[in-house]
This record gives structure tokens, sequence and C-alpha cells, in this order.
């Protein structure tokens, strides 16, 4: 069967061949050219997701078809570089810089890199923007490289005078992902911790600044301290070089008083690759798979990105199974979840990891539940900038009690069974009761530290003083052996294919994804309806600043969660 659809591919090449060639030919530039890249909206590393069916949600901008481009340009002598038109970029630290790391690789192969920001940015776009050879700015647009921050509301004064009481079983000084309800101040723990991810944070975007706008590091400081900058401000300052509107570009980029050419990236890249025939492209893959999201036994309410046991878990059978991949790249951006849908991911991982090559690349979170998946692989690939760590575990209930007496509503309680009264996770436990759910937690915590020390194939006593919830920054955990390598995700498929052996280079690179059961276009209307408020509460909680992830672990005993990592760090 796979040998005829191949068959039926060449043939259709063959057929279109003619139209191929006419618009190769087209798509040729003149000598001079920028190719113009938009981005606008969330970032991804990996490959784009395949779509068979339309769907309203924005797709994200791919690191690696950048990549693919810049590789490709780099043989052709007509493109004098790459226009990067940043309008707003949705993703964390670590991905801006992959992005900086994209940018970087365009320059060191001849190639000139220009980045307009026609409505300014933040800090992230700021420490993106210092890669390029040349930054414009909007003329009435604000750049904004204020620093990083971090800020917590802690509930716990608010309870009391509810009435409602917080429950908190943790493992590990620094697993503090309770204390917004247990405490009314910051824990010293706490505020280590992050103190040192701000400090690794500010201290990327100071160098970042420094190198690439060529000034020394108290300079690079006075500017971060003096934003924000508006238009002609920032040019002034020196952190863009001019101020201009997209229209403008080609003429800031010509040469004796021409305007460069400027043609759009998508065209250009199709165009050249439209005369490799799919059908004799090689059928191995390196496959990707993506933990991506917040961890969970079942999908229960779809609140934001989730990553499922069950289909991440097909995901994996299937590159197990297939002969077509010959390695794996987990690329996981989770700041965790349900410790159970943890072990189950990491289980199958390690399965196989003892087949084939696996390597896992972190995103801007690998954190709790996030770590626990990566530590299968053969090695470990994070940026300098990702959150990673918090190797613990937490359980956490609200009793109500106290608020149900002062509204006269009485609860009676019969039971059967010395702990029956976990059933019900409104209910005050017993002393007896609290211990029971102590030893689950210590059972979970010693599980999770020994998963780790032998993935990293260290003795439990070296991981212990690494655990106890602690969270780091990538270029930190890679300082005490958590990970193997500083990287992105192209450093990942560099791991897998040097594991992978000969004939690695010219393997593609594929997404794999769980089988799908039904047809979205089939789906039910109720469960249509379900998915568009779940979306707009979604957008709605993000917007606010809320974390929306307890209600969907409302049925999980054990957690393996660091909301740190998926929320506290703020670079605008």
């Amino acid at each position: 069967m796979g040998l005829l659809v191949r068959l039926l591919w060449l043939l259709a090449w063959i057929v279109a061949l003619p139209w191929l060639l006419v618009r190769r030919i087209g798509a040729r530039v003149p000598r001079g050219t920028y190719l113009l890249i938009d981005v606008d909206g969330p970032i991804d590393e990996v490959p784009p997701p395949h779509r068979i069916w339309p769907t309203s949600a924005p797709r994200p901008f791919s690191l690696h078809e950048l990549t693919a481009l810049v590789d490709r340009v780099a043989r052709d002598r007509r493109v004098r570089g790459l226009v990067l038109v940043v309008k707003s970029m949705r993703g964390g630290f670590a991905t801006a810089t992959s992005m900086r790391a994209a940018i970087a690789r365009a320059r060191e192969r001849g190639k000139r890199v220009v980045v307009h920001l026609p409505e300014g940015g933040g800090t992230k776009d700021a420490y993106v923007a210092a890669a390029a050879d040349r930054v414009m700015l909007g003329p009435q647009a604000v750049l904004a490289p204020v620093g990083v921050l971090a800020s917590a509301r802690y509930l716990r004064g608010a309870l009391d005078r509810a009435g409602i009481v917080p429950d908190v079983h943790a493992r590990g000084r620094y697993k503090t992902a309770a204390e917004r309800i247990e405490r009314t101040t910051m824990s010293d723990a706490q505020r280590e911790q992050v103190d040192a991810l701000l400090d690794r944070m500010h201290g990327e975007l100071v160098t970042a600044l420094s190198q690439g706008r060529r000034v020394d590091a108290d300079r690079a400081r006075a500017l971060v301290d003096g934003a924000p900058y508006v238009g002609a401000e920032a040019v002034e300052a020196g952190l863009v070089d001019a101020a201009a509107y997209e229209d403008e570009i080609p003429a800031h980029l010509g040469e004796d008083g021409k305007k460069a050419p400027v043609r759009y990236a998508g065209p250009y890249l199709r165009a050249r690759r439209a005369l490799r025939p799919r059908a004799l492209r090689g059928a191995s893959v390196i496959g990707v798979v993506r933990v991506h999201g917040a961890i969970a036994s079942a999908p229960g309410v779809p609140l934001g990105r989730m990553a499922t046991d069950e289909r991440v878990i097909a995901a994996v059978r299937v590159a197990r199974a297939s002969p077509l991949v010959r390695g794996v790249v987990l690329h996981v951006d989770s700041p965790g979840g349900s410790a159970l849908a943890s072990d189950r991911m990491h289980h199958e991982l390690a399965q196989l990891a003892a087949e084939k090559p696996l390597v896992a690349c972190m995103g801007d979170v690998a954190a709790s539940g996030g770590y626990y998946v990566a530590v299968a692989a053969h090695a470990i690939v994070a940026q300098p900038t990702t959150v990673t760590g918090s190797i613990g575990v937490i359980g956490a209930r609200l009793v109500v009690e106290p608020l149900l007496e002062r509204l006269g509503i009485a609860t009676e309680v019969l039971q059967r069974g010395a702990h029956a009264r976990l059933l019900d996770p409104l209910l005050p436990l017993g002393d007896d009761d609290a211990r029971a759910v102590d030893r689950e937690i210590d059972a979970m915590y010693r599980a999770f530290v020994r998963i780790v020390a032998e993935g990293r194939r260290r003795p439990v006593d070296d991981i212990e003083p690494l655990a106890q919830g602690r969270v780091w920054s990538g270029a930190d955990a890679h300082a005490r052996g958590l990970v193997d390598r500083l990287g992105g995700f192209e450093d990942a498929l560099d791991e897998v294919r040097r594991r992978t052996g000969r004939g690695a280079d010219r393997l593609r690179v594929a997404v794999i994804r769980a089988p799908r059961r039904g047809m979205p276009l089939l789906e039910p209307p109720e469960k249509k309806a379900a998915r568009a408020a779940a979306e707009a509460l979604t957008e709605m909680a993000q917007a606010l600043g809320v974390d929306l992830s307890p209600i969907v672990f409302a049925r999980e005993r054990v957690l393996a969660w660091e909301p740190l990592a998926a929320s506290a760090l703020t670079a605008p």
C-alpha cells in the first residue's frame, strides 16, 4: 500500500512538472533580495502540525521552518538577507532564546538579518531583536525592555475570612506550589528560587543587549532601566537603528539611493521545494512527540493546552512500533500536573528509549512532571532560560467546613472504612487520615527521586540535594547535571542524528500524533459548544493572569506540578 501511494505521488509530480518548472523560474529573485517573514502570534520550535480540517486556531510560527529557510537561502547568492517583521510573539524566554539562535544561524551563513518592530514590543522582543544586524521600530511605537517580573497574590487572609482552611501536603523545601493559599507572604525558599531565576533571565537580557548593540554591560543595564522608549528615543538611546514604517523598509535597506528588493519568504520557500518530489524523499523520519501543556490523566474540561496521558502514550507507541521512525525528539513544554499521568508517560518513554534513540528537548518550561517525563531520554537539551527541575510532589485540598458552619449548613458524615473521608475532598481530615495522605505523598516523592536518579545514571544521594522541589534555570540545571546540553530543538535533532548513525542527516522530521478518534466535522454540537466556552474562559483567564490548572486537577490526589513555571515569570 505504501509503495502504491508513493507511485501515485510520483505520477502526480510528473504531470505537474511543467507547472512546477514555471513556478520555480518565476520564484527567482533579483540579486540583493531580502525575504520578508511575518511573526504574529504563537511561536513553536517544532515543525507545524499538518491540518486536514480547517480550524480558526492560529497556526504557530515554526522556528524549525525558519531554520529550514535559513539553510535554503544560505545556498542562494541572490538572497541578501531576511527581514523579520515581529508584530507579536507568544512564547516564553526559552522560545525567544531559540529564535535568537535561528537569527545567529543566518548571520553565520553570511546573510544579513533585519528585525522590524512595527508595533513596538517588550523585553522578549528587544531580546530577540538584539541578535539581528539591524533593528527598526515603528516611528510612534514603544519599545519597552523593562526587565522581568515575578508576582504572586497570597490568598490565605481572604480564605481565613471566608472560613476556608487549606490542607497542604508537600514534599521538598522548595515545593511551594500551594503556598499562595497556605501563606499570607512569600516563603524564604520561594524567594530564593525566584530570585535565582530572575537573575538568570535579567543577565541573559543584559548580555544580549550588550553584545547585539555593541555596548558594555553597564550601558546595557542602563538601557533596561531607562525603558520604555518611543520611536526616535529608542534610536537616540542606541537600542534600535532606525524608526520606520513597513513600506519604508526597502529604502532603508537599499544602497546608492536605490530600494532593496523585498519578497515574501513563503512563496520563495515553497517554489524552491517544488522540484523535489515527495515520492522520492526518504520514507524514514525522526519523530517528534510533544508534551505540551498541563499533564493530566483524562481530558476533563479542555482548559488551555493539555497533555493527556492517553494521547501522549498513543503517540509514543506509534513511534516505537513504526520501523520508519529511526529516532525521537521528545519536546516538553509543560509545568507538570498529575503525578500518576507523568509516571505512565515516563514508563512508555523508557520502553521507547530501550529500542530507539530518544532525546528530550525542553521548551520554555519542563518542570516537575515535565521533568519527570524528560528523564526517560538518553539526553536532555534545554535553553539557558528554560525553567526546569522542581523534583517534588504535593497534595492540597480546601476544607470549607468552617464556612458552611458560618452559613448554618450542617454536615453529617457516615462512613465505612478507616480512611473513607478521603472520598470527599471538602471534608476536614483527622490525624490518621492526614498520616495516610502523608504516606502516599512520601511514596510518590521517593519514586520521583529514584526515577530521576535512574534516568540521570546517578546515585539517589546525589539527586536528593537537587530535588526538594527546587526550580532551576536551564543553565543552572546543566551545571548540576540535570541537563546534558544547552540548546534548542535543532540541537536536540543533532543529538538524535548522532545517535541514529548512518544516513541520519537525510532523515525528515515529522510530528507523531495519536491516531484520531472520530472526525471533527461530525463532532456533536454540545461538545463543540463546550469547547468554545472553554476556549473563551481560557482566554479570559490568561488576560487576567489567572491559572485554571487547579480546575483540571480537581480529581488528582498527588501532583507533580510547578505553577511558578507556568505563570509567575513575566517578561512582556
